[in-house]
């Protein structure tokens, strides 16, 4: 299966576009998505090709029906999600209340994380860039879970 890794500093332009890079396009095109779902959480963007959407939208419905939390999650996550189509230059608009949302004014990161990638505020990415590497990375709970990984 296609996956996105890496980052990629990028701009986000006055009508709030932003260009996917070449790399997640191939993934998009790859698994026949011509768009993405956008959502929003820990004050970043989450950006799901169309396919993986509908896949991560019915497993929290599964759990919505079992729990209060998941319910108030699926308000949250499913309710502020909006549909993006690609244009023929590659670029998504991303609406003015999810670039709110997560700080988005001009400078930002692309984010690959397997299957699907994240939009960040470039300062805010490189300062949780930071945290885990000086920080989180330190403990030994993180390392443990990270040995337990195999890595």
């Amino acid at each position: 299966m296609e996956r996105f890794f890496g980052a990629s500093d990028h701009t986000i332009d006055e009508k709030g576009r932003i260009i996917v890079p070449v790399r997640f396009r191939q993934v998009l095109e790859t698994l026949g998505s011509h768009g993405v779902v956008v959502s929003r959480m820990d004050k970043t963007l989450f950006v799901y090709p169309y396919g993986r959407w509908s896949e991560v939208a019915e497993k929290i419905n599964s759990q919505a029906e079992k729990s209060d939390t998941m319910r108030r999650f699926r308000r949250f996550f499913i309710g502020n999600a909006s549909d993006c189509p690609c244009d023929k230059q590659g670029r998504i608009l991303i609406p003015p209340d999810l670039r709110s949302y997560a700080a988005l004014e001009k400078d930002i990161t692309l984010v690959g994380v397997t299957d699907h990638f994240e939009v960040w505020n470039r300062e805010k990415w490189k300062s949780e860039n930071a945290m885990m590497e000086e920080e989180d990375m330190k403990k030994e709970e993180v390392r443990n879970e990270i040995a337990n990984l195999g890595l």
